[in-house]
């Protein structure tokens, strides 16, 4: 007598298992389709509220980024070499050599060299002013155009923030539609607010790293640039003190002269 409710018994339980199995496969087939290439660009083109200055400022960062390292390329080294040069010329006192050296360099440092030897019999302290002026020029040129690497990086996270919030209305919005219906209604909004979100965060951390390292190589630049304005007041403090040395020799030399 209870076999045949056994038998049923097996029968509802295979039932349900193969219905268990089916809702499992359409659920890992439904998340294949969520992770998919096609799925997730139509994400990407849902949030083109914030998606489409997210891809602006991406393009405008690696823009700037490159054309900053094209320019950095070998400058820090060049510089050094210049300033040494040019230093040496001095030393031996040879000065149109020097400048000679500077007027043929197109490198920033050798016009900054170049500048402040035109200068001629002024106290140090205005040397120094004259080189700290001219630096600063070229501090503000090194850095022109990073300060959008760091405005898309600061402002990046707030656009994707921007569209979560567009799509999360959006999906309250198909909610009250439909009328009901639950978590698949409301999916493909909520997958759109997280896509903006994780766009958002992305492009902010990559903009912020390059922000960083261009920041890096100016003030390693600048710093080669200063050292070289040091080293050219040093120089023209030792061939003036050679020449007020050498000067003296001869007053000397002319008062012995006189008294013999």
């Amino acid at each position: 007598m209870q076999r045949p409710g056994a038998l049923g018994n097996v029968g509802r339980i295979r039932r349900a298992g193969v219905r268990v199995a089916g809702q499992c496969v359409h659920v890992g087939t439904s998340r294949g389709i969520m992770f998919n290439a096609d799925h997730l660009i139509d994400l990407l083109i849902m949030g083109w509220l914030s998606n489409v200055p997210l891809a602006i400022g991406s393009i405008l960062t690696l823009g700037v980024f490159f054309d900053r390292i094209r320019i950095f390329r070998g400058l820090e080294a060049k510089s050094r070499v210049l300033a040494t040069r040019v230093i040496d010329a001095l030393v031996a006192r040879d000065l149109d050599g020097a400048q000679a050296l500077c007027a043929e360099s197109n490198l920033p440092v050798g016009a900054m060299l170049h500048e402040a030897l035109r200068w001629q019999n002024i106290a140090v302290d205005d040397y120094d002013r004259i080189l700290a002026t001219l630096r600063a020029e070229m501090g503000r040129e090194l850095r022109r155009g990073i300060w959008i690497i760091g405005t898309v990086g600061s402002l990046a996270p707030f656009v994707g923030l921007f569209g979560t919030v567009v799509g999360i209305i959006r999906a309250f919005a198909d909610l009250s539609e439909s009328g009901g219906g639950g978590f698949a209604v409301v999916a493909t909004s909520l997958s759109e607010a997280l896509i903006a979100t994780a766009a958002g965060l992305g492009v902010a951390i990559v903009a912020l790293i390059l922000y960083n390292y261009l920041n890096t190589r100016v003030g390693s630049i600048t710093a080669t640039y200063g050292r070289a304005a040091e080293r050219l007041v040093q120089a023209i403090l030792f061939v003036e003190s050679g020449a007020t040395r050498a000067g003296k020799r001869a007053g000397e030399r002319a008062e012995e002269g006189d008294g013999s």
